[in-house]
């Protein structure tokens, strides 16, 4: 697509009135994607953390609330990073007291990592707030409507994970 036919798409460019309905869908999406992606940067920031870190913390807080223990190659998987490059994110997280090593109960050769009870309280804060309104906002959706957002929404994503898969 040259530069001309994305100006005239209103996709890039244009009051969302003039869009035709698709590309008003796609505009609506890059708005909300663009505060999310805004919101994710002020939520590190707060917490003084980077994109990794924070997205390991989510993962260490749900595997917690489900009961399940994780250890470093856990992370390294779950993170797509290399084994070295967890370590120093272990290093920074139980620096900055987010996370502890402790003995794994039934294998004494290996660790797991747990994230503190001042994490939990602090993402909750953090985050609280932000995803009532978020909730709120879907509460308001019919069955209906809440069936046919999802259903668009993992379309959406289908499409851009057969993309990144072609590459």
């Amino acid at each position: 697509m040259n530069s001309d036919s994305a100006a005239g798409s209103g996709y890039w460019y244009g009051p969302d009135e003039r869009l035709d309905p698709p590309t008003a869908v796609l505009q609506a999406l890059r708005g909300y994607r663009a505060a999310e992606v805004a919101t994710r940067r002020s939520t590190r920031d707060s917490m003084g953390m980077g994109e990794t870190d924070l997205l390991a913390l989510r993962y260490l807080l749900r595997a917690q609330a489900a009961g399940e223990r994780v250890g470093p190659k856990d992370l390294s998987r779950t993170l797509g990073i290399t084994t070295a490059s967890t370590t120093s994110l272990i290093d920074r997280l139980v620096g900055s007291g987010h996370v502890r090593r402790e003995p794994h109960p039934t294998d004494r050769r290996s660790l797991v990592i747990v994230p503190t009870a001042a994490t939990d309280s602090e993402v909750r804060e953090t985050l609280g707030e932000m995803h009532r309104r978020m909730l709120a906002v879907a509460e308001e959706l019919s069955a209906e409507e809440s069936r046919i957002i999802v259903s668009f929404l993992r379309r959406m994503a289908d499409a851009l994970t057969e993309q990144v898969e072609r590459h």
